[in-house]
């Protein structure tokens, strides 16, 4: 889980600031690999429980993944295509298509084995442990958590840190190159353990079967589509000239809870983008906390933050109270509430949105007013540089001595500055600064602090003191303000995502468990599965089709379609009515016990009848009175 959410959190920051891709490519890319890890999963089960199993699936897939992460950390180092040593890669084809493999790769790993271990681990309890195969998935769920909520503080860690042969730069190979090594580990211990492990023999999928009776059914039902045909009480009956009832009876319920998901992927439309557009987002403001400086991408560790503290107070504390006050609050209502927290929660995103635009609008009409043509231009370059890699710092020095001098930093060195002339823009990170003022045989030292996402010109006058009082004699020039909107502004957003993720995605899946027969159960999960993966195409489709100029009206586009959706599902919800899929199989099997034994009954009565008939034809012939004379 590691490995799978520390890459992910880097991921779309990866795409715009090292393949210099914009926000809407980056966006798009983000969740067709997203949509992809959740259809692979179909494709994990019909392997696992059709011809692998699911120990060796997880081992065969496991490497794949391992691969595509390795990939993806070699795909990173700029050092191998920047042979002109600037910190650029020159032949950036190479990385993207390095990167696009990995990502495949992963993709196919990480949803090939998501449908086969938790299955795994419960097989290695027997039916009467039931307290201890709840134990176990207790703890895979924490684990999954606890490795999102690591993951996503530590990557983002790796990511900001300066890496390179030549030239140092963000270290995204770094980032990327932890969860592969991690992954590695995973596998080799879960290797070693095999000797422990109860690894049961493949079965027949499921699925397969089900597919092919909906398609025998659909299939029959066209060639009796005339009206000299009877109709069906359903039209999954016209699959009993093949298949045996109660297998019809189990797929109409299964049928009854996927026609109610038909709605559900507008949820995860929503729900993913915090991963994409809400980290762009992040990335224009202010992540200084006083003690701690958030990154960007860490702002995601919000989410699962709050999911551990949320589940055991809603499940104790706020689903109990709703009961005591007589409301009958029900899986399917807990999951139109949480499409609805889901809303507001893009609307809180749009107010932010809103916040971060005027005040960059504002510094841009000032600086369009302060300065000639010439001024504007660098300025307006400035600006979308400051942009474009957001939460650091853009500066230069202007020598106005008569002598060469040399400005560094421990990140970076302007080396000579001629006399009367300016340096080039530079990028550091935000926080305390000193430079080191070099000139002749003197030096000073200069500091300062740098907010997010600001631009300063620093100029040296020709009477420059090089002792203690160096610092009051440097003139600056503050260019760009630092980002004014802080990240604690998207803090009741992430929230609202996260009370909705609980009401809509523990409550759904529960509810989808409930409701599918036992044999069932994992053709509901792909099901389940597969509305995570229209959720992220829809995201493509939207962001292209409307093609918004302003951020925050996509944000509002996306809360009113959710809210319309989540309109359509509680009349769904309103209709639907609940089941006990075990008691309806107990009844249909006593129905077809009961019509075996009427079967075998008329069965002995025909046989006894056939019996008198010979009886009495053996008797016929033995009296020659009844005998045909010839």
């Amino acid at each position: 889980r590691f490995s799978y959410y520390g890459m992910r959190a880097v991921l779309v920051l990866y795409f715009k600031y090292f393949l210099r891709w914009d926000n809407d490519l980056a966006t798009s890319i983000y969740h067709t690999f997203v949509a992809l890890c959740y259809l692979t999963p179909i494709l994990g089960a019909i392997v696992a429980d059709s011809w692998l199993g699911k120990f060796k699936t997880i081992i065969y897939l496991s490497i794949v993944y391992a691969i595509g992460q390795v990939l993806m950390a070699v795909s990173a180092i700029h050092d191998i295509t920047d042979t002109d040593r600037d910190g650029t890669p020159d032949n950036m084809t190479f990385h993207v298509a390095l990167s696009m493999v990995g990502l495949f790769l992963i993709a196919l790993g990480t949803g090939g084995i998501k449908p086969c271990v938790a299955a795994f681990g419960g097989d290695q309890f027997s039916d009467s442990q039931d307290k201890q195969r709840r134990t176990f998935f207790s703890v895979f769920y924490l684990c999954i958590n606890g490795g999102s909520l690591l993951s996503t503080i530590i990557t983002p860690i790796l990511r900001a840190q300066e890496c390179g042969i030549y030239s140092q730069q963000k270290c995204y190979s770094l980032a990327f190159g932890v969860p592969a090594a991690l992954m590695v580990v995973a596998l080799v211990v879960f290797i070693v353990g095999s000797g422990m492990y109860y690894k049961a023999e493949p079965q027949g999928n499921i699925m397969l079967d089900v597919c092919k009776c909906i398609g025998f059914a659909i299939k029959n039902r066209y060639r009796h589509r005339s009206s000299q045909y009877p109709k069906k009480e359903h039209w999954m009956d016209w699959a009993e000239d093949k298949y045996e009832k109660l297998l019809i009876a189990q797929i109409k319920m299964v049928l009854k809870v996927l026609f109610l998901y038909i709605p559900l992927p507008m949820f995860w439309t929503l729900f993913d983008q915090k991963g994409s557009r809400w980290t762009l987002q992040a990335t224009t403001m202010d992540g200084n906390f006083g003690l701690l400086v958030i990154q960007p991408d860490q702002m995601q560790t919000v989410n699962p933050i709050l999911i551990l503290t949320l589940v055991p107070i809603m499940d104790s504390l706020i689903y109990p109270l709703i009961q005591k006050c007589g409301l009958n609050f029900t899986p399917l209502k807990r999951m139109t509430v949480g499409m609805l927290l889901a809303a507001i929660a893009f609307i809180c995103a749009a107010v932010v949105q809103i916040e971060i635009d005027v005040s960059r609008k504002q510094l841009l009409c000032l600086y369009t007013l302060k300065y000639y043509y010439y001024y504007i231009c660098l300025y307006y370059w400035l600006f979308l540089n400051v942009l474009f890699f957001s939460i650091r710092t853009c500066f230069r020095f202007i020598n106005g001595m008569s002598t060469t001098v040399n400005v560094s930093t421990v990140a970076a060195d302007f080396g000579l500055i001629e006399p009367f002339y300016y340096s080039n823009y530079s990028l550091i990170k935000n926080g305390k600064v000193t430079f080191t003022i070099s000139g002749s045989s003197q030096s000073c030292e200069y500091s300062r602090d740098f907010g997010f996402g600001s631009s300063y010109t620093f100029f040296i006058p020709s009477t420059l003191d090089f002792g203690p009082n160096c610092q009051e004699s440097i003139t600056v020039a503050e260019d760009i303000k630092p980002n004014s909107a802080h990240m604690a502004l998207q803090i009741p957003q992430y929230f609202f995502i996260t009370a909705g993720e609980v009401m809509f995605s523990v409550t759904g899946l529960e509810f989808s468990y409930s409701q599918a027969p036992n044999n069932m159960k994992a053709v509901l999960q792909a099901g389940w599965l597969f509305t995570v993966a229209i959720g992220n195409f829809i995201v493509l489709i939207v962001a292209e089709l409307a093609k918004l100029p302003e951020q925050w009206a996509e944000y509002i586009l996306f809360a009113s379609l959710l809210i319309a959706v989540c309109f359509i599902f509680s009349i769904m919800a309103y209709f639907y009515t609940y089941i006990d899929p075990a008691e309806i199989e107990a009844q249909f099997k006593k129905k077809l016990n009961a019509d075996d034994e009427d079967d075998k009954s008329k069965l002995q009565k025909t046989e006894v009848e056939m019996v008198r008939k010979d009886s009495n034809k053996s008797h016929d012939e033995d009296d020659p009175a009844k005998q045909t004379k010839m």
